[in-house]
């Protein structure tokens, strides 16, 4: 099973907000088990990748310097269920960083529809015990997580040499001077 719960960010301000969707399909292996012939996402899967979205705000904050890790959920409450064929929206907004950790509010939708609510709070490890205990290698944001937010960020500066390029050309016809690369 795969431990990635965000499939694209869709938004993402530094340090500030992040959103992410997720799609829920058939060929996860976890909507077969929860529940046979009702596949619905798991409320726990809902808060990990809350948790993600937030983890790789936080930790992006901090330009991955820490260790970011989930320390608490203080509040989470649910107002329905998501089901395969279903895509959940996370919202993710910063509202508190310090050099110990962070806290952010978090949100799932589908559609226009709030689907949960919840304050995450994050930790930071202390590098040189985190490294003790766990070693150099960033277990919390692998290659494979970062990668999401690395998409996100080539597919931003594709727009925004696309604007560029829209904006040099004039009645459809391209200007004669040509953006700056």
């Amino acid at each position: 099973m795969r431990w990635i719960w965000i499939d694209k960010f869709v938004e993402f301000r530094s340090g500030q907000f992040a959103r992410a969707i997720k799609n829920l399909t058939l060929a996860e292996e976890h909507l077969h088990d929860h529940f046979p012939g009702y596949p619905v996402m798991p409320a726990s899967l809902i808060i990990e990748g809350l948790a993600q979205t937030g983890g790789i705000l936080v930790g992006e904050a901090g330009g991955f310097t820490e260790k970011v890790v989930l320390a608490k959920i203080p509040r989470a409450e649910f107002f329905g269920v998501a089901c395969a064929g279903d895509q959940l929206i996370y919202e993710v907004t910063l509202t508190d960083l310090r050099s110990e950790g962070a806290v952010v509010d978090a949100k799932a939708f589908l559609g226009t529809d709030l689907l949960a609510d919840a304050e995450i709070v994050f930790a930071h490890l202390d590098n040189t015990r985190a490294n003790q205990i766990f070693g150099p290698k960033n277990f919390v944001f692998t290659q494979q997580l970062l990668g999401v937010l690395d998409l996100a960020k080539a597919q931003q500066r594709a727009k925004e040499l696309d604007g560029k390029a829209v904006e040099h050309e004039v009645n459809g016809e391209p200007s004669a001077t040509p953006p700056a690369p």
